[in-house]
């Protein structure tokens, strides 16, 4: 899927976008869809589809609490899943990666389970302007459970935030717990994983990194990052929605209470009490989202045969010719920092039209971008804006794409700016 011309390596976009379905139907309005909502949620290749079809159609059961044949096959392709997991972020031992509802259940979880156990009045938990709500609300809830405190980091008018300042803010506040997106899903910042993770480690934090936007467009080590938690969903690298991984480090996770109480997650139950269960089932209460793992499984084959690498590089050609585009727009101002800096998101905002006004031109030329404060309203209050209008690429996207999107743009203010002069 991948094309090799000297020392660079180029994506075969138009051979991969036969393998997504959706990619070849029209939009509402009968033109050509061009699908820019992929920071919201990606589209699905045949090869998900058809695992996923495959167990329901197949050998669907239970898993873990079977010895029937139907029950053992599940299992065997749940337990793959998992591993295919752990292969993808480079965990030490499949025992580090639990299945969960999301990046939100999973960011809960810590929440829940670390953080009341650790977590006291006065403490202080760091964070970042730049988060999504997913890894906001938790430690809020935390804080009015425990009387611990929220600080946050600031980002610059470049979308950045310098080490000193990270530096800063953990030797004056020591926060038990410095939690950050690895990828700004508004800005496209690229934040410094492994290199604020030392930092906090240094003043004894605990970090969680939310890669919710990063590891389903480059390669991620936990292990190089070497951060505590590290979480993403399965919905945002091609698979299906309802699944997520919480990776946590094997001793970290055996030091936690169990969160959620239930079947699977216990050793013994008698009416005196229980005994939990063993790693990674102590966190997987219940029954779990089995043929949900298989298409996630499915999802991180297909893209790892596409390459991380390559699809970073793709998509930051995407952003460039999206904002050297928008850059000649009268009237447009884009957030974030420079293209070659910064993940496949565009967000940016017109003079004088409402962010969701512009998503409803586009969608009229078939083109699907996300508007609205995309689940980060502290960053948009300190940006200045109610809303921004989003476009995020993802791999299977063109540069035609690209580049048709920002045409679009300059047509609706060419437009608008008439009938406002008459």
């Amino acid at each position: 899927m991948t094309i090799t011309t000297g020392s660079a390596t180029q994506l075969n976009v138009e051979s991969i976008r036969d393998d997504f379905p959706v990619l070849k139907r029209a939009s509402a309005s009968g033109a050509p869809l061009v699908y820019l909502d992929n920071g919201a949620s990606t589209q699905h290749p045949v090869a998900v589809i058809e695992a996923m079809s495959d167990c329901y159609r197949d050998f669907y059961a239970n898993v873990h609490r079977g010895i029937h044949t139907l029950s053992e096959e599940s299992t065997r392709a749940f337990e793959i899943a998992r591993d295919t997991v752990a292969q993808l972020l480079n965990a030490a031992s499949i025992v580090e990666v639990i299945f969960t509802a999301g990046t939100t259940a999973a960011i809960n979880t810590v929440a829940r389970s670390w953080g009341d156990a650790n977590v006291k009045q006065g403490d202080c938990i760091l964070l970042t302007i730049a988060e999504h709500h997913a890894n906001i609300v938790p430690w809020q809830q935390l804080a009015e459970r425990t009387g611990c405190q929220i600080a946050f980091l600031p980002v610059d008018t470049d979308g950045k935030i310098a080490a000193d300042i990270v530096r800063d803010h953990l030797e004056r506040l020591r926060p038990k717990m410095f939690a950050f997106t690895a990828v700004s899903n508004v800005l496209g910042s690229e934040f410094p994983v492994a290199q604020w993770t030392r930092l906090g480690h240094e003043f004894g934090a605990t970090v969680l990194v939310d890669a919710a936007q990063a590891v389903p467009h480059m390669p991620v080590d936990v292990q190089a990052w070497d951060a505590d938690f590290v979480v993403f969903s399965g919905h945002k690298i091609c698979g299906p929605t309802g699944i997520g991984i919480l990776y946590g480090k094997e001793s970290v996770l055996e030091s936690m209470p169990p969160f959620l109480g239930g079947g699977a997650m216990i050793r013994t139950v008698s009416t005196n009490g229980y005994v939990v269960g063993e790693l990674p089932q102590k966190f997987e209460a219940g029954t779990p989202p089995i043929v949900e793992a298989i298409g996630l499984a499915a999802a991180i084959d297909y893209v790892r045969s596409v390459g991380l690498p390559a699809i970073h590089a793709h998509e930051r050609q995407l952003a460039r010719i999206a904002i050297d585009a928008l850059s000649t727009v009268e009237g447009v101002r884009v957030f974030g920092p420079p293209a070659d800096q910064r993940a496949g998101i565009v967000s940016f905002v017109v003079d004088g039209m409402h962010p969701h006004d512009i998503s409803q031109w586009l969608d009229m030329r078939g083109i699907a971008v996300r508007a609205g404060h995309h689940c980060a309203m502290p960053l948009h209050h300190d940006l200045g804006v109610p809303a921004t209008c989003r476009a995020s690429f993802y791999f299977y996207n063109t540069l035609a794409e690209a580049e048709n999107f920002g045409l679009a743009i300059a047509e609706m203010q060419r437009k608008f700016a008439r009938r406002r002069r008459t």
